[in-house]
This record gives C-alpha cells, sequence and structure tokens, in this order.
C-alpha cells in the first residue's frame, strides 16, 4: 500500500481534482491511501471566518463564497452524485450550526473545528470524482483514524489509540485494489473535539498513516518536480536534489525549506519508509527520493533565505554575564509566547536571536525591556547554507551587511541586511 498526499495546490479547481484521478490511474493497480489537504486558499478563507466569529462580525459572506465554490467544482466533476452533492452540503449546513452559537471562549479551540471544513469539503469533492472516474474509493474521516492530545492548532498524537484505530479502519476497505480517501490536518482529541496539527500538516498527516499502516512509501504531489537546493522562485540557479537521506532534510526543514514539513520524516525514518516527492504535473518524472542513504547529502550546497527576521540583542542592565539563570528566564519568556527562536548566539553580556517577525516577537521585546536592555534591528534575512563552499558564501553575502555570522562542519548561518 502506498500513501499519496495532494495539497491544496493540486486540489485548488476542477482541473486539479480531476488531475488528482489521472495521478491515481498511473498507479491503478496499488493499493493507496490518498490524504489531500483543502482546496487552494480555502484555509486561509476560514481563518478570516474564525477571527469574525470570535469578534462578533457576521462570517457569511466568505462562508457562502466557498460553499458556491465546492459546489461548482462538485457539479463539474461528479453531477450525478446525489449522495455527495448531500453528504457536502450537510457539511456546510453544520458549519453555519456552529457559526450561529457563540464562541467557546478558547479561540484556538475555535479555530480547529472551524478550519477542520475545509479538508471535510476538498475530500467529499475528491472521493466523488474518483468514483465518477471509476476509480473506486472509500471516504474516511480522519478524525476516525488519528487521536491527539488536545493542544488545539498544534495537536500531538496519541500513537497508541491512532495505532488501534486506522488499521481497523484500513480492513474495512473492501475492493481491489483498495483505495481510501482521508483528509490531512487534522485529528480528534479523546473528547471527540476537533484538532489540528499546525499549518502544512498535511503532509504529516500522510507520515502519520504510512506508518500506523505500514505502507511501503509516502508520495507528496506537487506542482514542482522534487526538492531543489534553494527556492527555484527566488533563484534561477538551482538544482533538483534527486535523493538524499531523512537526516538532510530534516536538517534542511528545520532550517526552514518549505517542501516538507518538519515532523513529516521522523515517522517515516522510524520504520525505513521512503519519502517521493514528485510533481503531479507530470506523474512520470522521478523527483526526489528521501531515505536511509546519505552518499549524495553533501553532493550540492543547499541555501535557504528567510526573510522578515528581527534580530534582537538582549543585555543584562548591570552588564553582568549571561549565564543560566539569565538564560532560563529568557527562555521560558519565548516558550510562553510562542516566538520560535530561529538562531542564538551569546557573548558574555548579551544574547542575541533571530526570529520571525511577528506581532508575538513584538510584543516579547516590550516584555523583555522590563528586565533587560533590548535592541533590534528588523528588515533581516536569515541565510542557510548546507555544505556551503565559499563561492556559494560569497554569492549569498555580496553587498549585504552581516549582523552575524556561524559555521559549522556542514553549515554556515547569516543574520544580513
Amino acid at each position: 500500500m502506498k500513501v499519496f498526499k495532494f495539497g491544496g495546490a493540486s486540489v485548488k479547481d476542477e482541473g486539479g481534482v480531476r488531475n488528482v484521478a489521472a495521478v491515481v490511474r498511473h498507479f491503478e493497480g496499488d493499493d493507496l491511501v490518498i490524504v489531500v489537504s483543502a482546496m487552494g486558499k480555502t484555509t486561509n478563507a476560514l481563518e478570516e471566518v474564525v477571527w469574525a466569529y470570535a469578534e462578533g462580525r457576521d462570517p457569511a459572506v466568505p462562508v457562502a463564497a466557498l460553499r458556491t465554490t465546492h459546489l461548482g467544482v462538485l457539479s463539474a466533476v461528479a453531477p450525478d452524485d446525489e449522495a455527495a452533492r448531500a453528504h457536502l452540503v450537510g457539511e456546510f449546513d453544520a458549519l453555519a450550526t456552529l457559526l450561529r452559537t457563540a464562541p467557546s471562549g478558547h479561540v484556538d479551540r475555535d479555530y480547529d473545528r472551524i478550519v477542520a471544513f475545509g479538508e471535510i469539503w476538498s475530500t467529499i469533492v475528491v472521493s466523488a470524482f474518483l468514483r465518477q472516474a471509476g476509480l473506486a474509493n472509500t471516504w474516511a474521516d480522519a478524525r476516525s483514524l488519528v487521536v491527539t492530545d488536545d493542544s488545539y492548532r498544534s495537536a500531538r498524537i496519541d500513537w497508541a489509540a491512532s495505532a488501534q484505530l486506522a488499521p481497523a479502519a484500513w480492513r474495512t476497505v473492501a475492493g481491489h485494489p483498495r483505495r481510501l480517501v482521508t483528509q490531512g490536518f487534522i485529528g480528534r482529541a479523546a473528547d471527540g473535539t476537533t484538532t489540528t496539527l499546525g499549518r502544512e500538516g498535511s503532509d504529516f498527516s500522510a507520515a502519520i498513516l504510512a506508518y500506523l499502516l505500514d505502507a511501503e512509501s509516502v508520495t507528496i504531489w506537487k506542482d514542482v518536480p522534487g526538492m531543489f537546493n534553494a527556492d527555484p522562485k527566488r533563484f534561477a540557479d538551482t538544482t533538483l536534489l534527486s535523493h538524499i537521506s531523512y537526516r538532510e532534510a530534516i536538517e534542511l526543514s528545520y532550517f526552514g525549506a518549505s517542501v516538507i514539513h518538519p515532523r513529516t520524516l521522523q515517522p517515516l525514518q522510524k520504520k525505513h519508509i521512503p519519502l517521493y516527492v514528485r510533481s503531479f504535473v507530470d506523474p512520470t518524472a522521478p523527483g526526489s527520493t528521501i531515505d536511509d542513504h546519505n552518499a549524495n547529502d553533501s553532493l550540492v550546497p543547499s541555501f535557504i533565505v528567510k526573510p522578515k527576521q528581527l534580530l534582537i540583542s538582549i543585555t543584562p542592565h548591570d552588564l553582568s554575564f549571561v549565564v543560566e539563570e539569565n538564560l532560563s528566564g529568557i527562555f521560558k519568556l519565548f516558550a510562553e509566547r510562542r516566538v520560535r527562536i530561529d538562531l542564538m548566539q551569546n557573548s558574555a553580556v548579551a544574547f542575541s536571536v533571530s526570529v520571525d517577525d511577528t506581532p508575538r516577537a513584538r510584543g516579547l521585546i516590550g516584555e523583555l525591556a522590563r528586565t533587560y536592555e533590548v535592541r533590534y534591528n528588523e528588515g533581516c534575512e536569515l541565510v542557510t547554507v548546507r555544505h556551503f563552499d565559499e563561492a556559494t558564501l560569497l554569492r549569498l553575502t555580496e553587498g549585504r551587511e552581516v549582523l552575524i555570522e556561524q559555521r559549522s562542519r556542514n553549515t554556515a548561518r547569516f543574520v544580513i541586511k
């Protein structure tokens, strides 16, 4: 059995939904678990619904637009599937009922309940069209497969509970071959409430199901030919990484590469399940392979650029040494305010960090200033180069002011203006 994951870009419209069937036809004899994200920018639109709901504003207009779009795509790809239409209408009605109730007072919990509808809607449409195209499949609610804790918007997996549910559900899927269509990104807590795994969590969902079901492989179908050594939208002379190790991909993800979700690779590595990143535009192209083998990891320098960074420097007012007692308090504030540190460096009397420039980070600067002298630079970029050579470093930093430079055996990192 193979796990396929289709992201929002691959099912953004009628053509995208039809293309899912074209990809599946290339694997017509294989058992498949097909994990699907919300269509296009649906999650962004539903986030606006969340904020309107929380603030007491009427979210009817964006919901009506989403309803029209999804029903329109369903009518185009599976016009005679009345059961799918009833299912889709029922889910939109369920959202309308939810929005007529008062907010729970827990905005992250309400966020998960509302935003999860995007994945439900898209999978109803995809499942219906696959049936229309002669590709029999079973639709399943991921909340009946994946159990989490109640850390809303970034839920952690309850592996033991999920290991009871997902294999049992897979065993009930009929047909030869067997195909299961389900959602990425969502699960449920022990009390039955809907949870989400964090933005871009659909990749992680695919890996979770592959782990639980002992899949042969996972393929993430994207609008790019695979993983590159840099963002092809930003750099003209990029190189396809045809084969890298789990460790290398995890490092690239941690440093900000956007192709693979940072948590996706860990469950796959535990069971040695290879991950393929391939193009839904050309399903015959080989794409990128990520597995145990590391022979190719250092052949090509890879570089990741994170824009819109704040470089924050924290100094005790009395110029005392920055030691463990200071750092423990500083780290506690960062953790409590959910501000992720992308790079850190300390001297005798100063501790500097690079973080995403967000309202939470700006608020944290004010909190730190109550206890410490705080200075910051805005409009910075964090550049990370794996398996660097001097020519690459010079090209990336030429004409820029380097505020921090760090080098290890395999990685060079710069905060630049």
